[in-house]
């Protein structure tokens, strides 16, 4: 399945020149493991460099560009970077966890850092690499990436079905607000549940908790549901708006209303 639904992305649309963002879920057998294969593509020749922005998720990621591919652990700011002339990348979302059974280390070992592929995949790395950059198109691409995957398919791991639906429930229920909420929720201890999200997604669960509702307002500003910001910080689990807002800018640079003006003169 592919779809064409950016997330993560601050700026969904450019006013000049051509965007564009695709996505596709894996086989049925890495299903446990990837969340979906991705790719962007922009062309801006003849059009003024344009600064995009992606937001920071509790997931490990295989990317490929410019003759390079590496691994990405949690990373805990946004990325920004100019986009000029024309490219493409192409990368590989693993699950919350579901990059662990092919590394087999704490994914917090690499949390803000980047892997070369032999770290973890052995020698294959410069063969994915050939394959995706001389494939024509995304789903070649994704072909290349499954075939690569299902070389090393680890074993299936009974927990990785718990996190799955541990981060669900975050992403979902609003009601989940604290690390106190996910122990009553899982019925874990708090060491138990801190050293679960250390070994498996690479990011603490209060970290986790944080950027989900901060996602879940970014969606609903890039909406154009206008509404009064101390409404949604409470409607997110923020104890008063000056938290909420200063959470906010800290992820996205600018506060909910600048942000929201920003996207309305893109426009």
């Amino acid at each position: 399945m592919t779809s064409n639904e950016p997330r993560g992305v601050l700026r969904p649309s450019f006013s000049e020149g051509q965007f564009q963002h695709l996505r596709q879920t894996p086989s049925a057998a890495l299903a446990q493991f990837v969340a979906h294969y991705w790719f962007v593509s922009w062309d801006l020749r003849r059009c003024q460099p344009q600064q995009q922005a992606t937001l920071p998720h509790p997931n490990v990621h295989l990317i490929v560009e410019r003759g390079q591919a590496s691994i990405y652990g949690v990373h805990s700011a946004r990325f920004t970077r100019e986009l000029t002339g024309q490219d493409r990348v192409f990368g590989i979302k693993f699950k919350a966890g579901g990059f662990y059974p092919f590394y087999r280390k704490p994914i917090a070992e690499i949390h803000n850092q980047a892997l070369d592929i032999p770290s973890c995949f052995a020698s294959g790395g410069e063969d994915l690499l050939a394959k995706i950059e001389a494939a024509p198109d995304f789903s070649a691409m994704c072909d290349a990436a499954e075939n690569f995957l299902l070389a090393y398919l680890p074993k299936a791991d009974p927990k990785l079905n718990f996190l799955d639906q541990l981060l669900t429930d975050i992403e979902q229920n609003r009601s989940l607000i604290s690390v106190e909420d996910l122990i009553t929720h899982t019925g874990l201890d708090k060491r138990s549940l801190q050293r679960l999200f250390q070994v498996y997604v690479g990011a603490s669960p209060k970290w986790v908790i944080q950027r989900y509702r901060l996602h879940q307002a970014i969606a609903q500003v890039q909406a154009g549901k206008t509404c009064s910001w101390s409404d949604l910080a409470l409607e997110l689990g923020y104890f008063d708006q000056a938290h909420f807002v200063r959470d906010f800018r800290a992820l996205i640079g600018m506060t909910p209303g600048e942000y929201e003006k920003s996207l309305l003169s893109a426009s």
